[in-house]
């Protein structure tokens, strides 16, 4: 199957905070999306790694993705190295996206600015012909991703891009909260964690109303490229 977009997350559930509403948008506009997510979340301290495969399940159906796979890292130890980086170039030319999403470039998780990294270099290296790699038995054809694009996290980045996302933010947030493990949760009797909060679910809906508010849009998603990014003409901007 040949993805037009393919989203990689450091921990199921990063990938709907980060541009759940882009994605559903693009699904929407008959896009072909997938999520990979790096790891089960394992280390998380509410929830466990079979509950969060469940919720990831959940949310991808939530948000209509055509497929979604997990690599199986180590949450917390994974390292940006040669065998990691051929795992994620098997994803990258299985499914031959022309665009990536995946983690901020910076973070207060340090899951996050190392998975930002490890897909970034691995859609570099899936385009060398040299490099060799088999999945299910059969070798892959090299595959270069024509654009690798971040989406912003716990950091307050400053966007180099803001997609206008004023019609999907309501899918966004049921795709976040069928992570009901992680997320605010009146009646839960677990440890309380930075992403707990209602004021942490309230910012989702606030940052993206801010970022609406800085391009003229009622809700926006930001994100940031490694390069600089084209317009056929000045018509193109919105």
């Amino acid at each position: 199957m040949k993805l037009d977009i393919l989203v990689f997350g450091a921990h199921p559930d990063d990938a709907e905070l980060g541009a759940g509403a882009t994605i559903a948008k693009e699904v929407a506009n008959g896009k072909k999306v997938g999520i990979v997510d790096l790891t089960r979340g394992e280390l998380g301290t509410r929830g466990s790694a079979e509950i969060r495969d469940r919720e990831a399940v959940a949310s991808a159906k939530i948000l209509g993705v055509s497929v979604r796979e997990n690599l199986g890292f180590a949450d917390g130890f994974f390292v940006n190295d040669k065998e990691h980086q051929l795992k994620v170039v098997e994803m990258i030319r299985k499914y031959r996206p022309d665009t990536v999403l995946c983690n901020a470039i910076e973070d207060r998780h340090i899951d996050h600015a190392k998975g930002s990294k490890l897909v970034s270099d691995a859609c570099f290296l899936s385009g060398l012909m040299k490099i060799e790699t088999k999945l299910e038995g059969e070798g892959q054809d090299a595959w270069r991703p024509k654009v690798v694009y971040h989406y912003i996290q716990w950091k307050d980045l400053k966007p180099d891009f803001i997609v206008d996302v004023s019609n999907f933010m309501e899918v966004k947030t049921r795709a976040i909260m069928a992570y009901s493990s992680q997320f605010y949760d009146a009646k839960s009797k677990e440890p309380e964690t930075p992403i707990s909060s209602k004021n942490f679910t309230d910012s989702v809906l606030y940052r993206a109303q801010d970022l609406g508010r800085l391009v003229g849009v009622e809700y926006g998603e930001g994100f940031t490229t490694e390069r600089y990014i084209a317009v056929k003409d000045l018509g193109s901007l919105i």
